[in-house]
């Protein structure tokens, strides 16, 4: 998956979040958003799948401790089309990370690497970043 963007130094910290807009591009197979330390370290990996790794439409979450993945979670409600705009905010806190999808959809993650805060963004596959925002 190529990286669309990273940012580093973030210093989002607990009851904290942010917020990422974007158009999925029209031929899209996935995208994901890291949030976590560093790229070795992600207390969440969220990475909706159209069809790509044996799913379909589905929306996969892990997280990632010393570059060795956890547990992947899937959520079957899928409300990204192609070629549309998305938007994806993140609340953190030091036992979960609340993902809500467009206007009613939400996904709450376990901090299984207990972080007390995130300073790693990326975003990367089939995505283009219009709108950074933090909350």
């Amino acid at each position: 998956m190529e990286c669309v963007m990273t940012a580093t130094g973030l210093k989002i910290q607990p009851g904290e979040g942010l917020e990422v807009k974007g158009k999925i591009l029209p031929d899209a197979k996935d995208f994901a958003v890291n949030l976590g330390k560093d790229c070795d370290n992600l207390v969440l990996h969220f990475n909706p799948r159209f069809d790509n790794h044996g799913d379909v439409n589905t929306i996969v979450c892990n997280s990632k401790q010393d570059g060795a993945w956890g547990e992947e979670e899937r959520d079957a409600s899928f409300p990204f089309q192609q070629g549309e705009k998305a938007q994806v905010s993140f609340t953190f806190d030091t036992s979960e990370v609340k993902v809500k999808v467009g206007e009613d959809h939400e996904i709450v993650f376990p901090n299984r690497l207990g972080l007390e805060g995130i300073n790693f963004l990326s975003v990367e596959g089939d995505f283009k970043v219009k709108v950074l925002k933090f909350l």
